[in-house]
């Protein structure tokens, strides 16, 4: 069985594997995933802070395609992935179909929302003075997400970071 790796600075890692097994039908070992060491995790924070810069300043229209590519995706391949989803978590099909469209929807708004990034401004209490307000990204971006809902809650993290111009560290 293919060990699946983790994926840290553009490259596949991982050495020892645990099986997945499917809680429904406990002779199906879904697959086989990489453990990730504390060096991993250490490697992947410095990768996501080496990205943090050039990502940060991409134009919004960058982001937004990227979002959008990873939208389009998900919703082409829901079948496919909500099937894999349901052996995973031992979901009925419909919920594991379901989630990932709710996924790809969740990416699909966030394309959307980095060309509608915009600050405010209000009135200060000072006479002449103008407040304004911006978003700026915050950095490195840490996200564990729980087993259950293991699309689904990961992309209202995802999508929303990467949008801002955020880089991420993703620990399912």
């Amino acid at each position: 069985m293919t060990l699946h790796q983790n994926l840290i600075a553009g490259e596949w890692v991982g050495g020892d594997g645990v099986a997945n097994i499917n809680p429904s039908n406990t002779d199906d070992v879904v697959g086989e995933y990489a453990r990730a060491s504390a060096e991993d995790a250490k490697a992947a924070i410095a990768a996501a802070k080496a990205a943090f810069p050039a990502w940060s300043r991409s134009g919004i229209l960058e982001r937004h395609a990227i979002l959008k590519k990873t939208a389009d995706e998900i919703l082409t391949r829901k079948d496919e992935l909500g099937r894999l989803l349901s052996r995973e978590e031992g979901k009925t099909l419909a919920e594991g179909i379901g989630e990932m469209v709710r996924a790809g929807q969740i990416f699909e708004f966030f394309a959307g929302e980095t060309l509608r990034l915009a600050g405010e401004v209000v009135p200060s209490v000072r006479p002449g003075i103008g407040v304004e307000i911006t978003r700026e990204p915050a950095g490195v971006v840490g996200i564990i997400t729980p087993w259950n809902f293991p699309i689904a809650i990961p992309a209202w993290k995802l999508a929303p970071a990467l949008c801002y111009g955020n880089t991420i560290v993703f620990k399912p």
